[in-house]
């Protein structure tokens, strides 16, 4: 895969993830997930956009670190919105499932770049 592959995978799922967001319910539950899902999914690509211009070793190791928490982070939300059943609509649940699976991949994507760094 070339970065930037990678790259526009993580803006896309960032872009998908608050398109999703933007018609769910209004809930103090539901608004507290919609926050941290939001922060997190737009997090994961932020950083490795920042990793790009990493000035040593540690500091893009660090960088992929941190997208693959908040990816990981990101999945967890998905995940939950889909267990407590926040999603209705068939076509929404459709999409969450596709978010889901994508946050997975791209946590095991981001997970083999570090253990590279790593070696």
């Amino acid at each position: 895969m070339y970065k930037s592959d990678l790259r526009s995978r993580l803006f896309e799922f960032a872009a998908q993830v608050i398109m999703m967001l933007k018609f769910r319910p209004s809930t103090p539950e539901a608004m507290t997930i919609r926050h941290q899902l939001s922060k997190a999914s737009t997090s994961g690509g932020a950083n490795y956009e920042e990793f790009q211009a990493g000035s040593s070793r540690a500091d893009f190791s660090n960088k992929i670190r941190i997208s693959l928490r908040e990816v990981k982070e990101s999945n967890y939300w998905l995940r939950l919105i889909q267990r407590c059943q926040l999603i209705q609509n068939e076509q929404s649940k459709t999409k969450l499932k596709f978010l889901i699976e994508e946050s997975s991949e791209l946590t095991k994507i981001l997970a083999s770049i570090l253990n590279k760094c790593r070696s």
